[in-house]
């Protein structure tokens, strides 16, 4: 069975047609830019061009990066703030006349990893982190997710914990990964203080280069892992709630 996922971040939207059997794109993804200001009008029509490119007639299932109830969006940290409060779902599925799924974007990385990939038969507290423009999350116990959790936003030392520790601040800071993984460290023992995870799943693009930071993090309690679908999970995790609506 194949279902349609969309993943929209902050820098790009990606998306591909997926194999739910296999827990795996069943196309190559295609992306195009998030346009700046990433206004509400603007991402549809990136979410347009990413599912035309594949001519798909089907169901189609979308992250965004913010808390989202019933489709709708109730916040907006790393694209315009004119999305809050916008039914994302209806906009969205007016512009292609199909039935559209919206759901956070780390709860969606989160459902594909605990389905698929890393966080498979853990049924502990297991919490997956996406670092890109911001930081993800998703937080599971007994394989339960709790929606929305956006940990990204916890406070660590005066300021946004994505401000500090994403992959865009290591980025534009030009920080070396020995730097950089210091940071993510005093994210993680904050998270572990509160949550007290036996596994941590590290996601997003920079999964892929794991053994660059993850041997440099140091006095975390629980387990890390990079995530397996690495920089797919969004679109995996969008497409399979799709499929169960």
């Amino acid at each position: 069975m194949q279902i349609f996922g969309v993943d929209i971040g902050g820098s790009g939207i990606k998306g591909a047609p997926v194999d739910l059997d296999r827990g795996d794109l069943a196309q190559e993804r295609h992306k195009v830019l998030t346009p700046h200001p990433a206004t509400p009008d603007g991402v549809a029509d990136g979410v347009v061009e990413v599912v035309r490119n594949f001519d798909w007639s089907g169901p189609v299932g979308i992250t965004f990066p913010g808390v989202v109830t019933d489709g709708t969006v109730r916040t907006a940290a790393n694209v315009d703030k004119s999305w809050v409060g916008v039914d994302a779902a209806t906009l969205i599925g007016d512009r292609l006349s199909l039935p559209v799924t919206v759901l956070n974007d780390g709860d969606a990385a989160g459902i594909a990893e605990m389905t698929f990939g890393a966080g498979r038969d853990r049924k502990g507290t297991v919490i997956l982190l996406t670092f890109g423009t911001g930081i993800g999350s998703a937080v599971f116990h007994a394989g339960n997710l709790v929606p929305n959790t956006e940990l990204g936003h916890l406070e660590l030392h005066g300021h946004d914990a994505e401000k500090r520790a994403s992959t865009k601040a290591k980025e534009d800071e030009d920080l070396s990964w020995h730097h950089w993984a210091h940071r993510v460290q005093k994210y993680l023992a904050h998270v572990e203080m509160l949550f007290s995870p036996e596994l941590f799943i590290i996601g997003g693009g920079v999964s892929r280069k794991a053994e660059k930071f993850l041997p440099l993090i140091e006095k975390i309690d629980a387990e890390i892992v990079p995530a397996q679908l690495q920089n797919n999970a969004g679109i995996v995790g969008a497409a399979m709630a799709a499929s169960s609506r």
